[in-house]
């Protein structure tokens, strides 16, 4: 089906955070898939891992014991601090899991008609309940009646939020600790804790999606985790299995015991081979100490970006945290992600077409670095 307008190019390999088309032409790719290669493309212990895993066992049920998904359960659940956690095959089924999490919550408070609260320019998948989570009208357009037990209110507003304390149906506040799809919007520093205590005031779980953030991204496992901030609810996947599909709806606390058997399922979600990947992931970031790095990559690429475009009035802002950075131009320029290809790096063009979202490898060298903070400056400086 015509689902994408997909850019003239087709990828045949990749190795770190190289990329060859069926030309043989070599790119950076400073995307990761949208955030999903972290340890870039054909990691060697990724790859054994994969290699092992297929020969030894790819799937069962989930009517069965899955050592290496009890296994994963133990190691994600330490490294994000919550209690229990259900695993799927993408970011939008986990976020499915948190709205189904937050329906069942609401029966334990006896609210008939529940209401979780959204932020405005946000994306949390592409099914019917995600895309009402979702605050983007135009990829609702087309798919009306939505669910209608979303309030959307504006990203980075606590007033907002306390506005809607007198409404008994709220049981839930679901959010990105960034705004990814959005233009990679990065809120201010107190705005997660103040989330936290309006949900806490109010007895509202505090449901956090890192699909995007997470997994090192931002340099700490979880972006949240830059704030001390703990949610009842928490979403991963894309770095997860960086590639292997894979998703992750992990609870703590009140929120973590309410699914149960029969409840919530999945035919493929935590099979041998993706618990396996996702083991492995973990184990290379931990072992590797890749979330400094990322932390330190992520500072290095600002600060050249800063200082080679903070010239160009065509900048508006730099920003993010990590290896998740944006660059808002004062405009929409049409085409400038084929015009980046054509000079050998691989961004996309988020936030109403205006911002360069930059994802890239945490195995991108300082030197791949340099180049692609200089491809950025010459491609905005002559579009």
């Amino acid at each position: 089906m015509n689902a994408y307008a997909r850019l003239p190019v087709s990828f045949v390999r990749g190795e770190g955070a190289l990329l060859w088309d069926a030309n043989g032409k070599q790119y950076i790719d400073a995307l990761g898939g949208i955030a999903v290669t972290f340890l870039g493309h054909c990691h060697p212990t990724i790859s054994q891992t994969i290699s092992l895993q297929a020969n030894t066992l790819l799937h069962t049920s989930n009517l069965f014991h899955i050592s290496a998904q009890a296994k994963l359960g133990e190691e994600f659940c330490r490294i994000a601090s919550m209690d229990k956690v259900f695993f799927g095959n993408s970011g939008a089924e986990a976020n499915e899991a948190a709205i189904k999490i937050s329906r069942l919550y609401a029966r334990t408070k006896n609210v008939e008609q529940p209401v979780v609260i959204t932020m405005n320019n946000s994306f949390h998948g592409r099914t019917m309940a995600t895309l009402s989570a979702t605050g983007n009208e135009a990829i609702k357009s087309g798919f009306e009646p939505l669910l209608s037990d979303f309030i959307h209110v504006d990203f980075n507003d606590l007033d907002a939020l306390k506005a809607l304390q007198d409404n008994a149906n709220v049981v839930a506040v679901m959010l990105e600790p960034i705004q990814g799809e959005g233009g990679v919007i990065v809120p201010d520093p107190d705005y997660l804790s103040g989330v936290r205590e309006i949900c806490d005031a109010n007895n509202w779980l505090m449901i956090l999606d890192e699909i995007q953030t997470g997994m090192g991204r931002t340099g700490d496992w979880f972006a949240h985790q830059a704030s001390d901030v703990k949610p009842d609810v928490l979403t991963s996947a894309k770095a997860l299995g960086n590639g292997i599909p894979i998703g992750a709806c992990a609870a703590r606390g009140k929120a973590a015991d309410l699914i149960s058997p029969g409840v919530h399922g999945t035919t493929f979600g935590g099979n041998p081979f993706s618990s396996q990947v996702a083991l492995s992931v973990i184990d290379v970031i931990e072992s590797e100490q890749l979330l400094e790095k990322s932390k330190e990559l992520g500072q290095q690429l600002k600060k050249q970006l800063q200082q080679n475009l903070g010239t160009l009035d065509k900048v508006i802002d730099i920003r993010g945290r990590g290896l998740m950075l944006g660059i808002e131009l004062d405009k929409a320029y049409p085409g400038l992600a084929q015009t980046f290809l054509d000079h050998g790096l691989v961004v996309n063009i988020t936030g109403a077409g205006k911002v360069i979202r930059l994802l890239p490898s945490v195995v991108t060298t300082e030197k791949q670095i340099k180049t692609i903070t200089e491809t950025i400056y010459s491609v905005i400086e002559h579009v």
